[in-house]
C-alpha cells in the first residue's frame, strides 16, 4: 500500500479460507512514533491518583477547577476558581467522610450522577484516593437506566446534584438493598431526607456530608495497582441493558502517555498554562481522559453552566485554549457563523470570501494555519477567533463523524488545528486523532495514536475486503493496554468483542494511503448521532411495531444527522378503515400519499415512544409511508426476512434525503 508517512507495518496479513471459517485479516499497523515499541509508562506512577498527587505537588497554587461566580442567583460572573492544593485537600476531607459510612473500602462502587461542576471532579478524585470503583450515572441511556446500573454494580453510595436527588429517590425501594448513602451537591429538603429514611437510605447536603469526618484521624489511602478498576462506564447495549465497561488505572495511563507522545511529536503538547472548557459529559469516557490529560499537566478545567444556550457565552468569559465537543455542537457554530456572514453588507461578505479562499488555497499547498495569511487572520478571522474566547489554539472533535465542510470551513475561520479523532468507551476514547495542518485528512480520524495496534478485518457479506491492494476496508480492530478489561458481569458478552487480545470495534474503516483512517460504516445495527447518542434500531423497530396500524418499519439514522426517520409499511385494512371515518379519500396508494395521514402515523409511533418512556433522541421525527411491503422482489429481505439495512437505504435514498430536508 505505501502506507509510509504515519504508519509502521508490525505483523503480516493473514488470509482467510480454504478450510479457515475465519474472514482474513490486514497487516497490523502502528504510529510510526512507536515503531520501535510503545513508550513505556513512569515508574512513580500506578494510579490516576499518582497522577493528580503529582500535578499538586508540582503546582499547587495553580488554578484547577472553575466555575463562573453567582450573581443575583444567575450564574453570570467571573470565574471563580480552586487551586490544586484546594481542590487536594477538600478531597481528602471527602475521603475521610466516605470512609465513616459502614462497607464502603478498596472495590466499592461509587456512583457520580450530574452535570460537570467541580464537585463532581472531586468525588471523582476521592474515588480514585480510596480505590472506589466510580461509576457515572446518567438518564440517556433510556427508562430506567439509573435504577439498573445501581442494582448492577451495586452501588453503595451516590453523590449527585440537586436536580438529581428526586430521579435518585423514585429507584427507591428497588435499589435500598445496595444503595445506603446519598449526597446532595447542594442541599436538600426535609420532605426528600423523610422519604430516603422511609427506605433506608441516609441522605446529606454537601456541606454536613463533607464535615461528617472532619473530628476523625485521617484514614489511611489504600495502596493502588494499575490492574485496579478505575472506573465502570455504562453504554449501549443490544439487547436494550447497559453494559458496564471495566477501565483499569493501566488504561487510562496508557492513553495519557500516548497522547503526550502524540503531541509532543509536533510541539503541540498540553501545557500548565491551558484553559479547558468542560461541557462534554464527564459520564462519557471522551470528557473523563481529556480532564485526566489537563490534571497532569497542571492545567486549568473550567466548566459550563449547564445550558446550550449559554455556551458560547461561557467560552467568550473563560477564553479557554482547548475545546473539545461533538459534531452537533459545531454545526451550530458553522451555521450561526455562515448566517452572520450572509446578513453582513455586500462588501464585508466579499471581503470574508476572498480571505477564505486564499488561506485556504495557502492551506492546501502545505502552509501552516497561522502561516497562510497572517493579515486575513487579523483583520477578518479574528472577530471569529474572539467569539470563541480568542485563545482557542485546539478544537477536537468525536463521538461522531464531522462533515467534511464544517471541518475545512473551521480550519480556515477559528484560527486553530481542528481535529477529528476516534475511539470507543471500550478503547479508553483515543484510537486516533488527525494531523495538525493536513488538509488531505479532512474526513478522516487520522493515523492511530502511539498505544495501539490497529488492523482491519474482512467482512465478506458486506463486501469488505481487508487485503484489497487499494483502499483496504474491513472491521476495525485494537489491541493494546489501554482496553478496557471487560463488560462487568459480563463474561459472554466480553467474549464476543475481545479475541486474542484484540478489540473488535464493529466499525467498518478504511486506509487512506497516508496511513490514516476514515470510518465508513457500523457493522452492527447500532450507530451514533450527530450528538453522541447511540441508537439500537432493531430495539426501537420492535416497540414502533407494536402500534396497530404499522405492519413493518424500518427506521434510519446517521451520525451526520441528529434525529432519526422512518419508512412504514401500513396495515391496509386499518389504515382503509381510519381513512373513512376521517375523511381522506382515495384508494390505498392515494391514502399513504396524503399529509394528512402521514400526521397520523407519525403521532402514533410518537404516542407508543412516549408510553414506552423513549428518550427524546430515540423518537422517529419523520416518516414515508410505502403501500408495497418490503420483499425480497427488491432485495430488501433475506430469505429469512431480515432486513438488509444496506439495499434499504440504496432503495429509500431519495426518500430518506428528502424527510431530513423537509425536516431541517
Amino acid at each position: 500500500m505505501g502506507m509510509k508517512r504515519y504508519v509502521v507495518e508490525v505483523e503480516k496479513a493473514k488470509e482467510g479460507g480454504k478450510g479457515d471459517s475465519r474472514p482474513s485479516v490486514g497487516p497490523v499497523y502502528r504510529n510510526v512514533l512507536a515503531k520501535d515499541g510503545f513508550r513505556p509508562l513512569s515508574n512513580d506512577v500506578h494510579s490516576c491518583w499518582d497522577v493528580f498527587c503529582s500535578s499538586v505537588e508540582k503546582y499547587p497554587n495553580n488554578p484547577m477547577l472553575g466555575q463562573r461566580q453567582i450573581i443575583d442567583g444567575k450564574a453570570a460572573g467571573e470565574y471563580v476558581w480552586l487551586t490544586y492544593k484546594q481542590v487536594y485537600d477538600t478531597v481528602l476531607k471527602l475521603g475521610d467522610s466516605i470512609c465513616t459510612r459502614g462497607g464502603i473500602n478498596k472495590g466499592a462502587r461509587c456512583g457520580i450522577y450530574g452535570t460537570n461542576c467541580t464537585k463532581w471532579v472531586v468525588s471523582m478524585q476521592a474515588c480514585n484516593a480510596h480505590s472506589l470503583h466510580c461509576v457515572p450515572l446518567y438518564d440517556t441511556l433510556g427508562a430506567g437506566a439509573v435504577k439498573y446500573i445501581i442494582c448492577h454494580a451495586e452501588i453503595s453510595i451516590i453523590f449527585a446534584e440537586e436536580t438529581k436527588i428526586s430521579e435518585v429517590l423514585k429507584t427507591l425501594p428497588d435499589t435500598s438493598k445496595y444503595l445506603k448513602t446519598l449526597v446532595s451537591f447542594s442541599t436538600i429538603t426535609n420532605e426528600q431526607k423523610q422519604m430516603a429514611e422511609t427506605c433506608g437510605l441516609e441522605l446529606y447536603s454537601w456541606e454536613t456530608f463533607l464535615h461528617l469526618g472532619s473530628s476523625k484521624d485521617q484514614y489511611e489511602l489504600p495502596s493502588k495497582m494499575r490492574s485496579d478498576i478505575c472506573t465502570i462506564m455504562y453504554t449501549s447495549g443490544t439487547t436494550g441493558e447497559p453494559k458496564g465497561v471495566m477501565i483499569t488505572n493501566e488504561s487510562i495511563l496508557s492513553i495519557l502517555s500516548g497522547v503526550h507522545h502524540h503531541l509532543e511529536s509536533m510541539s503541540e503538547e498540553f501545557r500548565a498554562s491551558d484553559v479547558y472548557f468542560s461541557y462534554l459529559p464527564l459520564a462519557h469516557i471522551f470528557d473523563r481522559v481529556i480532564e485526566e490529560l489537563f490534571i497532569s499537566t497542571g492545567a486549568s478545567i473550567g466548566f459550563w453552566r449547564g445550558d446550550v444556550k449559554l455556551l458560547i457565552d461561557d467560552l467568550k468569559e473563560l477564553k479557554p485554549t482547548v475545546f473539545c465537543s461533538v459534531p452537533r455542537v459545531l454545526d451550530r457554530i458553522y451555521s450561526g457563523l455562515v448566517e452572520k456572514i450572509s446578513s453582513s453588507g455586500f462588501l464585508k461578505q466579499t471581503l470574508f470570501n476572498v480571505a477564505y479562499s486564499y488561506k485556504l488555497r495557502n492551506m492546501s499547498r502545505g502552509y501552516k494555519h497561522e502561516e497562510a495569511a497572517p493579515r486575513f487572520d487579523k483583520i477578518i478571522f479574528n472577530k471569529v477567533k474572539e467569539g470563541l474566547g480568542g485563545k482557542l489554539r485546539l478544537i477536537l472533535s468525536g463521538a461522531a463523524p464531522l462533515s467534511a465542510s464544517v471541518e475545512t470551513f473551521l480550519r480556515v475561520v477559528t484560527c486553530a488545528h481542528v481535529l477529528q479523532g476516534y475511539g470507543l468507551t471500550e478503547s479508553c476514547a483515543g484510537s486516533f486523532v488527525a494531523q495538525p495542518n493536513e488538509l488531505s485528512m479532512i474526513g478522516t480520524v487520522g493515523p492511530p495514536l502511539p498505544n495501539v495496534d490497529v488492523c482491519l478485518m474482512s467482512v465478506p457479506e458486506m463486501g469488505y475486503d481487508a487485503l484489497a491492494a487499494t483502499a483496504p476496508r474491513g472491521e476495525v480492530l485494537l489491541r493494546g493496554s489501554s482496553l478496557f478489561s471487560g463488560y462487568y458481569k459480563r463474561q459472554d458478552l466480553t467474549k464476543e468483542v475481545l479475541v486474542d487480545g484484540w478489540f473488535h470495534t464493529g466499525d467498518i474503516g478504511e486506509w487512506q494511503p497516508d496511513g490514516s483512517m476514515k470510518i465508513i460504516d457500523r457493522k452492527k445495527n447500532i450507530f451514533k448521532l450527530s450528538q453522541g447518542e447511540y441508537v439500537s434500531v432493531e430495539n426501537l423497530e420492535s416497540i414502533f411495531s407494536l402500534v396497530p396500524i404499522v405492519d413493518a418499519i424500518w427506521i434510519y439514522g446517521n451520525s451526520f444527522e441528529s434525529f432519526l426517520v422512518a419508512v412504514v409499511n401500513p396495515n391496509k385494512e386499518l389504515l382503509e378503515s381510519w381513512a373513512a371515518e376521517n375523511g381522506v379519500p382515495g384508494d390505498f396508494d392515494t391514502i399513504c400519499e396524503n399529509s394528512k395521514t402521514n400526521a397520523y402515523i407519525l403521532g402514533e409511533l410518537t404516542s407508543i415512544a412516549k408510553e414506552k418512556k423513549l428518550k427524546g433522541f430515540e423518537l422517529v421525527k419523520a416518516v414515508h409511508l410505502d403501500p408495497l411491503p418490503f420483499d425480497m422482489d427488491r432485495d430488501l429481505l433475506t430469505p429469512t426476512f431480515k432486513k438488509k439495512r444496506s439495499q434499504f437505504l440504496k432503495y429509500y435514498q431519495n426518500v430518506v434525503d428528502g424527510m431530513y430536508k423537509s425536516r431541517r
